[in-house]
């Protein structure tokens, strides 16, 4: 199986149009990140790609936080390494390749971004199964996906699904070409 072409996953060699200055003034980090992520968590960056939000999520978590930025392609994570590297940021940011079926890192998070990747997920109940364990009971989960990929209907069989996890799901922030949702995990493990 080809988890590139099944799954839709970006190729490293388009990686430019994930992290570039018209995306950034659509969609700011900070102001999306903001309101979810503090000094001092621990934040994964699932599906982070070329760094696009791990950078800013590096910042707002200062010097006592750590960010976790996963992906399944080496090439997005050699892209965010170069990025850090030299930089304060490098203490902060650990680059983690996940497995095609699986995520493979050990919890607990305060919080986790998964923005534009959910729909390369063949298994999404795997997922979400698997992030009760990563992410603090209590702790958020920003989803966003992109209206022009997923359809309102697929967005609300993402949401069934992580309400079957055990994740508390609220309406997401208003996010220019998102669709969005806040999980809470209220899953006892």
């Amino acid at each position: 199986m080809d988890l590139l072409k099944k799954n839709r996953i970006c190729p490293v060699e388009r990686a430019g149009g994930l992290d570039n200055t018209i995306r950034r003034w659509l969609q700011t980090p900070h102001k999306i990140l903001q309101p979810y992520v503090h000094t001092g968590m621990t934040v994964l960056d699932l599906g982070c790609g070329p760094g696009f939000f791990s950078l800013e999520m590096g910042r707002l978590v200062g010097h006592s936080g750590r960010i976790i930025a996963a992906d399944v392609q080496q090439g997005m994570l050699t892209k965010v390494q170069k990025k850090i590297r030299g930089t304060d940021l490098e203490d902060r940011i650990t680059l983690h390749q996940c497995g095609q079926d699986r995520i493979g890192i050990a919890g607990p998070v305060d919080f986790v971004l998964a923005f534009y990747m959910l729909h390369e997920v063949p298994r999404q109940d795997a997922l979400f199964g698997e992030m009760t364990t990563i992410l603090k009971i209590g702790g958020k989960m920003l989803i966003v996906e992109p209206p022009l990929h997923v359809s309102r209907q697929e967005f609300g069989k993402t949401l069934e699904i992580a309400r079957g996890a055990g994740f508390a799901v609220m309406d997401g922030p208003k996010i220019l070409f998102g669709r969005t949702a806040i999980l809470t995990n209220s899953q006892e493990v």
